[in-house]
């Protein structure tokens, strides 16, 4: 675990980017970047954070940093490390050069999730994490594979008849950890040195490795920015979004939560979920606190946890 005192003064994620305040993505950000071990490119799919940390001419990014297509994040990642591989091979290069993909949820639980599969069936060394906050935000806050069940947006509106987003939400760590990976895990700022450790840890995985970070937005979201944090450990603490990593095999429960708070304590800050609240929704609600403890659940036993 680390301590604050450890962690390199250095911003290698410079202030004057151009996200929205409480975005979670820049604390994310600058949490990855604080337990890098060398050299190390990243790759930055279309998204909140691209286009908000590099409006030409000015970047945020203090490492070598690439803009890729929606679609190629792991692509690119893939083409990156190979190289590497080659010109360490002939001699050109001594030194390791980490490669790390980060991509939206749109980018990663659908229209880049081809390219994912296929990285990680090769088997290349690379980190790829993906900032999940639960909806296509960067575009007009549209529905993704990655938005929950209830939640409203612009492609899925909450109406008189359908109560926001019909489908469940992809379990796509689960797709990942099913490619054979070595290591996979789950993380959130609000718990930042479980987030840190698994970064690092990832990193150091001789192949691919996957985090996905939920992350909240407050405009796709609709609550107030000083909240981001408060709500991420809400999810948490609901047992919404469980904390577990995937290492060689075995399951761990990063974060136990032996006394949950209501999953309603949760959805009613944030205004995507607000209409859930209303009576002629109350099936709705109930089913989505169903799903939230049968995923607990599941999570427990493949933890092996009682």
């Amino acid at each position: 675990m680390y301590a604050l005192k450890d962690l390199p003064k250095e911003e290698l994620f410079s202030p004057g980017h151009r996200l929205c305040a409480g975005c979670a993505q820049p604390i994310s950000v600058r949490m990855i970047t604080k337990v890098l071990r060398g050299p190390t490119v990243i790759v930055s799919t279309t998204g909140c954070l691209e286009v908000s940390s590099s409006i030409y001419p000015h970047t945020a990014w203090r490492v070598p940093w690439v803009h890729v297509a929606f679609e190629n994040g792991a692509a690119v990642a893939s083409g990156i490390e190979a190289a590497f591989k080659i010109f360490r091979k002939k001699g050109v290069l001594k030194d390791k050069v980490d490669v790390i993909a980060i991509c939206g949820d749109g980018g990663t639980y659908d229209i880049g999730i081809q390219a994912i599969s296929g990285a990680l069936e090769r088997g290349h060394d690379f980190v790829y994490i993906c900032h999940d906050n639960e909806a296509y935000m960067n575009t007009g806050i549209q529905r993704s594979g990655a938005t929950p069940k209830g939640a409203a947006t612009t492609t899925s509106p909450a109406g008189t008849k359908i109560p926001g987003k019909p489908e469940w939400k992809k379990d796509f760590i689960g797709i990942c950890i099913a490619h054979g990976i070595e290591y996979a895990a789950t993380a959130t700022p609000a718990y930042w040195g479980d987030f840190l450790m698994k970064v690092r840890k990832a990193i150091e995985v001789d192949g691919p490795a996957v985090i996905n970070v939920l992350a909240p937005c407050p405009l796709g979201w609709r609550y107030e920015p000083k909240d981001t944090i408060k709500i991420a450990r809400l999810a948490v603490l609901t047992r919404y979004f469980p904390i577990y990593e995937y290492e060689k095999g075995k399951y761990k429960l990063n974060i136990k939560v032996p006394k949950p708070l209501p999953v309603e304590e949760f959805l009613k800050v944030q205004g995507r979920f607000r209409h859930l609240f209303k009576p002629e929704f109350k099936k709705d609600l109930e089913e989505i606190k169903h799903y939230v403890e049968e995923n607990w659940n599941r999570i427990l036993r493949l933890c092996g946890e009682t």
